[in-house]
C-alpha cells in the first residue's frame, strides 16, 4: 500500500483537453460557482470577500484586470479603453486579494496505486481546482511540489499566462522521493512570505505530532490553513484477502501477511492515525477535511469549500 487579464479567456486559463493528470477545462467549469475565503486578515486591497491589512497600491506595476464595481477609479487604463472599448484597471503587486498557497505532496507513496488513477493525479486536480477557483476570483494561486524538500516553487501571481503555466506543471508532474513534512514544508513556510490562505494536500504518512508542528508553524505566520488529506479507498478499507505482500513505496520495506486477519488491527491504527490529525489540527485552528479518491475532485471540494464558507 502506499502521486488577457484573470477574468480574460478561458483559453488562457486551462488546458482544453484533460492531460495525463486528467485535468480539463470542462472539470475545472464545473468549479466557477466555488469561493475560496480566508479567515485572517490577508495583505493587499480586496473587493469584498477577505478582510485587508493594507490600503492603497503599490507603484510595481503587475497587469490589467477588468473594471469590477467598487475599484478604484483612478486605476482605469483609458489608453487601454480607447483600443478595447472596456474598462480596464491596472493592478498593482499590493492589491492581491489573497495569496493562495497550494502545498502538494509528490512522494513516492502518492503514487499508489501502480495502475489506473492514483492519489497523486486526485491531488494534482484538488490543486487545478483550488487554483482556478482562485484565479477566478482574482486571487493569486502559487503551487509547491514536496517531498523531502521543495522540488518546484511557483509563487502567488495574477499575471497573464500564470494559472496555464501553474496547471501544465500539475499535468506533467512525477513521483518523488521520501516524504519529510519537516524538511520540505519549513522551506515552503519560508518561501511563503506573505500572508493568505495555505491548503496542503497529502496522504498524510507521518507522525501526526510532525503534521501538527508543521501546519502550526504556517499559523503562527498568520496563514489560514487547511489540510485536505487524500486517502485511496484500498487504504481505508483493505479490501484484500488471502496472503498478500504489503511494501512501504518509500522505505522499500515489505511484509507478508493474512489480509483478512490483519485488517481488523490495521483499520483501528488507521483510525487512530486519522483522529490525532484532525483533532491536533482542529486544536491548533488548521482545518482538517479527508478526501477518498473515488469521489468526484469538484464534488470533494465544494463540500469542503461549503462547509468553510459556512454552506450546508
Amino acid at each position: 500500500m502506499a502521486g488577457k487579464p484573470p477574468n480574460g479567456s478561458d483559453a488562457d486559463a486551462a488546458p482544453q483537453a484533460a492531460g495525463r493528470r486528467g485535468i480539463s477545462l470542462s472539470a475545472l467549469r464545473r468549479l466557477e460557482v466555488l469561493r475560496l475565503r480566508s479567515r485572517v486578515a490577508v495583505e493587499g486591497h480586496f473587493s469584498g470577500q477577505h478582510r485587508s491589512t493594507t490600503h492603497g497600491a503599490s507603484v510595481e506595476f503587475a497587469d490589467h484586470r477588468e473594471y469590477a464595481p467598487g475599484d478604484d477609479m483612478r486605476h482605469l487604463d483609458w489608453r487601454l479603453y480607447a483600443r478595447a472599448e472596456r474598462d480596464f484597471v491596472k493592478q498593482f503587486d499590493a492589491e492581491t486579494n489573497l495569496c493562495v498557497y497550494i502545498l502538494l505532496d509528490v512522494s513516492a507513496s502518492m503514487a499508489y496505486p501502480q495502475s489506473g488513477p492514483n492519489k497523486l493525479d486526485y491531488g494534482a486536480q484538488l490543486a487545478a481546482g483550488l487554483a482556478y477557483v482562485a484565479w477566478k476570483q482574482r486571487d493569486a494561486p502559487g503551487l509547491v511540489l514536496f517531498d523531502n524538500r521543495v522540488r518546484t516553487l511557483l509563487p502567488p501571481r495574477t499575471q497573464r499566462g500564470h494559472l496555464a503555466h501553474l496547471l501544465d506543471v500539475l499535468d506533467g508532474l512525477t513521483p518523488g522521493e521520501q516524504t519529510d513534512f519537516g524538511g520540505g514544508l519549513a522551506e515552503a513556510a519560508a518561501a511563503a512570505d506573505r500572508r493568505g490562505l495555505t491548503v496542503l494536500i497529502s496522504d498524510l504518512w507521518a507522525a501526526p505530532e510532525t503534521i501538527i508542528r508543521s501546519m502550526r508553524y504556517f499559523r503562527r505566520k498568520g496563514h489560514d490553513v487547511l489540510v485536505l488529506h487524500v486517502l485511496h479507498p484500498d487504504e481505508i478499507a483493505l479490501p484484500f484477502a488471502g496472503s498478500r505482500r504489503f511494501l512501504d513505496p518509500e522505505g522499500g520495506r515489505s511484509i507478508v501477511a493474512d489480509a483478512i486477519l490483519a485488517r481488523r488491527q490495521y483499520t483501528q491504527e488507521l483510525a487512530a492515525h486519522v483522529t490525532a490529525i484532525r483533532d491536533g489540527l482542529h486544536a491548533a485552528d488548521v482545518d482538517y477535511a479527508l478526501c477518498e479518491t473515488s469521489k468526484p475532485f469538484d464534488l470533494a471540494l465544494a463540500s469542503v469549500l461549503a462547509g468553510r464558507n459556512g454552506g450546508p
